[in-house]
């Protein structure tokens, strides 16, 4: 798989709105979004909630145990951070919100350590 990248001029726009993240953390939630509408039987808008599943989702298929310090690493330590990318790209053009759509829709979604580490699925114990 060819590695992503923004064209030039993109990512210092980018920083100039929001300078917490790497790029990877920009392209991941693009990725992520992608990854969720593939799941769907159709386009459609994507809530902040559905969004911020689907970078959990991912995460945990591409980096499994390690998911949690690649996020970390780029600078996502909370679902309100994939947010603050959606907004940053919002804001530069490159994705279109609903007028109802808001950073808080990213708040709480879940807990990083309880969603890459405590709720991590083999670590599951099966029923039965």
């Amino acid at each position: 798989m060819a590695e992503l990248a923004f064209r030039d001029g993109i990512m210092e726009q980018l920083r100039l709105i929001e300078p917490r993240f790497q790029e990877h953390a920009y392209l991941f939630v693009l990725a992520a979004l992608e990854h969720c509408q593939s799941r769907l039987g159709e386009r459609r808008h994507i809530t902040g909630r559905e969004l911020a599943e689907a970078c959990r989702e991912l995460a945990l298929e591409r980096y499994g145990v390690v998911a949690r310090l690649v996020l970390e690493h780029w600078g996502l330590t909370r679902t309100r951070d994939f947010g603050d990318i959606v907004f940053a790209l919002v804001e530069l053009g490159l994705l279109i919100k609903q007028p109802h759509d808001a950073r808080e829709d990213f708040d709480e979604v879940y807990d990083f350590g309880a969603a890459f580490e405590r709720d991590y699925p083999w670590r599951r114990v099966p029923q039965g």
